[in-house]
């Protein structure tokens, strides 16, 4: 039985070893399994200093947010409950009081 990972690229279940590199018969894809677990580390969410962030956190805004399409601003120190990681442009949705539901970046809070 195969127990070599998916392709990262097609998703193919039919990957091969070839010498140290992992190789996808059907699109041709070749990456390091390495390569593949750096990638993986990559992909958790950390808030600005380095803490990783997990569905259902309580983060705080480090600093000051203009709301696109609006005048309103999501000022320092603004406690947000509950948040959920997404992929994508931003890494957090949440709902924010007096706001509403928006979009913010890691790089922007930190964990309470």
């Amino acid at each position: 039985m195969n127990n070599l990972p998916p392709c990262p690229e097609c998703g193919s279940e039919y990957t091969y070893e070839d010498g140290t590199l992992l190789v996808c018969p059907e699109c041709g894809h070749e990456w390091s399994a390495q390569e593949q677990n750096t990638q993986e580390a990559d992909t958790v969410v950390r808030d600005a200093h380095g803490n990783p962030l997990a569905d259902g956190d309580t983060v705080i805004v480090i600093k000051d947010l203009k709301v696109k399409g609006s005048s309103a601003v999501v000022k320092v120190g603004t406690k947000v409950k509950n948040i959920r990681l997404v992929e994508g442009d931003h890494d957090i949705d949440c709902r924010i009081p007096g706001i509403g539901a928006m979009g913010l970046k890691s790089e922007f809070v930190k964990k309470a």
